[in-house]
């Protein structure tokens, strides 16, 4: 006789399997972001002092890295088409691994500009390709957490970066080769939780309008959408100064060791639980209110650190920082679903991301222009006045639901698909 309590094992069992892979491959968004991309945050105070860097240039290092990144995920597609998404993962992560091992062999600057273009291509890749391959994990277990296990793996990589890297001091070359052990490792690690990225197995039937989707990209819907591609420049060019800086902003208040891990520390572990505090209001709260409130939070904390720049306030900043930035493109992404046909998505959601990383590219250089000519809270001030101004755009956006009219009646479970 069957055992009762075996009903519904396989389910469970398959959900358990998808989100420990997810764990795995939560591993491409640490490499990606939070050591390729957001470590540079923690290094730019000592690479400022012993490479006598200018703000300008400090913050063009960054812009190089929002750069590679712009040019990888335009490349991207195409690299997934000749390889797989599986092989285009796995090699991203060797290659971001390799161009931060590159980091720490030079102090020339055009070779630090190019290791860190290399670093945000390579991470671009991994962080495409992996969100590709948490959604399939997701949709075979019938569950949405391996797509936030995935994406909460950023914050993990910048408490690994803000646990390690301060206590190195000025010695640049072993933190960055630090920073590329630690990528190495994390690529060996994850090699195997990309096998679901693999083409579609036998048996796997595509589903209906699969293959029509496949052959076209479909339509650009930025213009019904304007108001929040607006707030997502703003927000792109500001967030990202606010995370190359804060260390630069402590160093110069010759704030310990102690108080800069405790203050990265806490932002990583944010990130990590920002997918539980605002998935429900992304998927339920009506039009663009997620989206104010999240930007309106983030420009309150980057004030919060400028107003009073007393350790504990700084601390409660860096919270609330961590807590909204990774929240914002899952709203845009909410609202881009909720207003364009699911034929538009990937067209839609490819012209926001060259949006995004167009501000991300321009920010940190022209903050860091701005804090040459004053001083380090200019870049503060900027994360605060570009998402406060962000807030009021998205508060007033009305998307225009024309080209996604009818969508609800004419695509069964269409509502719930916008809550993912």
């Amino acid at each position: 006789m069957p055992d009762p309590l075996a009903v519904g094992t396989p389910i469970r069992r398959e959900t358990r399997q998808a989100v420990w892979q997810a764990a795995r491959l939560a591993l491409g968004t640490a490499s990606a972001l939070g050591l390729a991309r957001f470590a540079y945050g923690l290094l730019l105070p000592a690479m400022r002092d012993v490479l006598r860097w200018s703000l300008t240039e400090a913050g063009a290092m960054s812009a190089a890295n929002g750069l590679g990144y712009l040019l990888g995920a335009l490349v991207t597609a195409v690299v997934v088409r000749r390889l797989g998404t599986a092989a285009t993962f796995r090699w991203g992560m060797v290659l971001t691994a390799l161009a931060l091992a590159a980091t720490a062999t030079s102090d020339a600057y055009p070779v630090l500009l190019a290791a860190r273009a290399a670093a945000g291509a390579a991470g671009a890749a991994v962080f495409v390709t992996g969100g590709v391959i948490a959604s399939r994990l997701a949709a075979r277990a019938a569950s949405g957490t391996p797509i936030t296990v995935y994406f909460a793996g950023a914050g993990v990589g910048i408490v690994v970066s803000g646990a390690g890297i301060p206590s190195l001091g000025d010695h640049l070359h072993l933190a960055w080769a630090g920073l590329g052990v630690a990528a190495g490792l994390a690529a060996l690690v994850s090699w195997t939780a990309a096998r679901a990225g693999e083409d579609a197995q036998p048996g796997e039937e595509a589903q209906p309008g699969e293959e029509a989707q496949a052959a076209s990209a479909g339509r650009v819907h930025v213009r019904p959408l304007w108001g929040v591609a607006l707030a997502y420049l703003l927000f792109a060019a500001g967030y990202i100064t606010y995370i190359t800086f804060l260390s630069a902003y402590l160093a110069d208040r010759h704030a310990p060791v102690g108080q800069v891990v405790l203050t990265w520390t806490a932002l990583g572990l944010a990130v990590v639980a920002a997918p539980a505090l605002w998935s429900r209001p992304t998927a339920r709260w009506p039009g663009t209110r997620a989206l104010a409130v999240l930007l309106g939070l983030l420009g309150g904390g980057a004030a919060l650190a400028m107003a009073a720049p007393a350790p504990p306030v700084i601390l409660a900043s860096a919270i609330v920082y961590g807590a909204t930035f990774m929240g914002v493109p899952a709203a845009v992404t909410a609202l881009i679903k909720a207003n364009t046909p699911p034929a538009d998505w990937t067209a839609t959601l490819a012209a926001f991301t060259t949006i995004f990383a167009a501000g991300q590219t321009a920010g940190p250089w022209l903050a860091g222009l701005v804090a040459d000519h004053t001083s380090t809270t200019a870049t503060l001030a900027w994360t605060a006045i570009l998402c406060a101004a962000a807030a009021l755009v998205a508060a007033l956006a009305n998307p225009s639901r024309r080209a996604g009219a009818g969508l609800a009646e004419k695509t069964p479970g269409a509502e719930a698909s916008t809550r993912q």
